[in-house]
């Protein structure tokens, strides 16, 4: 009963039942093209089957690796396309079914019904090869150079076979990435069958002239081939292993970190796959250089290095050196208060462990700061997360080091935001001598927001997000042409497109600056509709940033209640009423309520001169 339970409970994995239907198609096959095809074979076609059998285990020695990782090839494939040209499908499968036979005795290491899912792969491979080289005419026993598109064709179904049968069992391992990996399976996988072909119609010449030398010197060939192949991959592994690892404290490199953090988001967004993402700094790096010099300070990044390797690697994380006493860390499916626990764990471990000159530190023992930052919808690119993290880690050092900070859960900014509001401000006056309207809209929109952060309660870093970013959300109205901006009637259709582009001109702007680069997504992303027909990515629901969603309601709002150029003015009540018609359209409609409540409230209590026509002072 209970050896019932857990073939059931395994068969209930998708890869676990696509082998079972592999494996019984596979059988059914192999039994009918027997009882079809069966004749007793001679003495002279046992030995030859006993010789290619020979060769199958020969090549099978050499197999060699090809991408997706758990992908082997050998030439042995070779063997049974020859066996179909020359002695015909029953033959190869009577050499596929023993040699099979044979290497489940030697090969203890694989498990059974890996053999037979292989076997049947074979079989069908097989199965499909000799029917095509039938239908189209082949004949037995010679080479005919004449039709060389029969032996073509042949091996193009088995090669086709191959992937689909394969290429499907990897997709149910690795859901999310089917064109990658069907990318990768004839990308990679061609060159392989390219040379089988070959060396099939070479083996299908020397065995019809002379067959038993003909068959050493062909697995000469093919020994010597995949020997090459093999070395050719290792090879490939190693300059990988170069290029992805940091020779210094053997965690993967920076580029490589990149790389992952950018498929981690894929998967977050394809699959829900959820992730958090830690940057750490060792604390005091440079007390300790200038202290001991620079070859003890590489020592001490390499255990450093070796100790964070050690404890990410037994739990499937992914670590990676940023850049000088800097650090990574992706931690699939964690939440931040997962991650928190194991930083804060590895933190203390780290204090633990003992180091030459650990006494010129302020807290007498190795330390690092970290910053942890949990994918959310609120996030839509890779440079947005680390920079959280990074925001994160930052006051974590200003808490006095060696602790770690989750991102949104500081009690206070790290610095003043009326600094930066004045900053701003002084840059925003530029629209004073080339468009006074968007000085006076950006200035009244973050009045709006400074007030919609209280009322969402935001957290103190998205409460500085949304101000900052309203404040500067039409930066890139600076890139055009004032007769365009100040133009009294409709604009043109090249006029409009051309206005559209601010969105993709503030985000440049900002990103110039590198300081303010957290605010992109609110400039970038306040023109999206929440039904999708926004720009300039077209965005919908969540996929557009809260933040985001929540300046396009304030920014709507203000530009429909004020004067502009080509649009009729609303009165209040008529803007709240567009408002109510568009949530769920234009609108997050969630964050439409509170935005509404928050301007009827304003109406109620004698405040309505103040919304038509007031600006605060920056």
């Amino acid at each position: 009963m209970e050896t019932a339970r857990k073939v059931i409970t395994q068969l209930r994995q998708p890869s676990k039942s696509y082998a079972l239907l592999v494996f019984l198609t596979g059988a059914l096959v192999f039994v009918a093209a027997f009882i079809k095809y069966f004749h007793a074979f001679t003495l002279t076609e046992w030995v030859m089957i006993y010789s290619m059998i020979a060769a199958v285990l020969i090549l099978h020695y050499f197999i060699f690796q090809l991408p997706p990782e758990g992908n082997y090839q050998s030439l042995d494939s070779s063997v049974f396309l020859a066996s179909i040209f020359v002695f015909g499908g029953t033959f190869a499968l009577t050499v596929l079914f023993l040699s099979e036979l044979v290497t489940m005795l030697i090969d203890r290491k694989t498990t059974w019904w890996k053999h037979l899912v292989n076997f049947s792969i074979y079989t069908l491979m097989i199965s499909g090869a000799s029917s095509v080289y039938y239908l189209l005419g082949g004949q037995l026993g010679q080479f005919d150079s004449s039709r060389t598109h029969v032996y073509f064709l042949s091996l193009t179904v088995y090669f086709c076979i191959n992937v689909l049968l394969i290429g499907f069992y990897f997709l149910l391992l690795h859901k999310g990435k089917q064109f990658e990996i069907i990318k990768s399976f004839f990308r990679d996988s061609l060159f392989a069958y390219l040379s089988t072909l070959l060396l099939s119609i070479v083996l299908v010449v020397l065995v019809t002239n002379n067959r038993y030398f003909g068959l050493f010197l062909f697995l000469a060939i093919a020994c010597l081939l995949s020997h090459a192949f093999r070395r050719l991959f290792l090879m490939y592994n190693e300059l990988s292993e170069k290029a992805n690892k940091d020779h210094r404290t053997g965690l993967f490199s920076h580029s490589y970190f990149e790389e992952k953090l950018e498929e981690a988001i894929r998967e977050y967004r394809d699959q829900e796959r959820s992730f958090s993402l830690a940057l750490l700094d060792l604390d005091d790096f440079k007390k300790y250089n200038d202290a001991f010099g620079h070859p003890q300070g590489d020592k001490l990044l390499s255990f450093f290095g070796k100790l964070i390797k050690t404890e990410c690697e037994s739990r499937q994380l992914l670590a990676a050196r940023y850049g000088g006493e800097e650090f990574a860390v992706i931690m699939p499916e964690y939440s931040k208060a997962k991650a928190f626990a194991f930083m804060n764990e590895l933190r203390k471990k780290v204090n633990d462990t003992p180091f030459d000159g650990v006494e010129v530190f302020p807290h007498g023992c190795i330390s690092f700061s970290a910053g942890i930052y949990e994918v959310s919808k609120d996030n839509y690119y890779k440079s947005q997360l680390v920079d959280l993290a990074d925001r994160a880690l930052s006051m974590a050092k200003e808490k006095g080091k060696n602790t770690v900070m989750i991102y949104g859960e500081q009690n206070q900014l790290p610095q003043s935001i009326e600094k930066e509001i004045h900053d701003l401000g002084q840059q925003l006056k530029i629209f004073l001598s080339k468009d006074v309207y968007t000085f006076k809209h950006s200035k009244r929109v973050y009045s709006y927001a400074v007030d919609m952060a209280e009322v969402l309660e935001l957290s103190d870093d998205d409460r500085r997000l949304l101000i900052l970013g309203a404040l500067i959300h039409d930066i890139g109205k600076l890139e055009i042409p004032r007769d365009v901006l100040n133009k009294k009637s409709k604009l043109t259709a090249d006029e409009w497109e051309m206005v559209k582009k601010h969105v993709l001109w503030g985000k440049e702007i900002v990103l110039a600056t590198g300081k303010y680069k957290d605010l992109v997504p609110l400039v970038e992303l306040h023109h999206e509709r929440y039904d999708g027909n926004g720009y300039p990515y077209g965005l919908k629901n969540e996929e557009i940033p809260r933040l985001a969603r929540m300046l396009c309601i304030i920014d709507s709002f203000d530009a429909m209640t004020t004067e502009r150029p080509y649009q009729v003015t609303k009165t209040l009540e008529e803007a709240i009423e567009e408002l109510n018609r568009f949530a769920g359209k234009q609108f997050d409609p969630e964050l439409v309520v509170p935005f509404i409540q928050y301007i009827q409230t304003k109406m109620t209590t004698g405040l309505k001169r103040e919304l038509e026509g007031s600006e605060e002072a920056i």
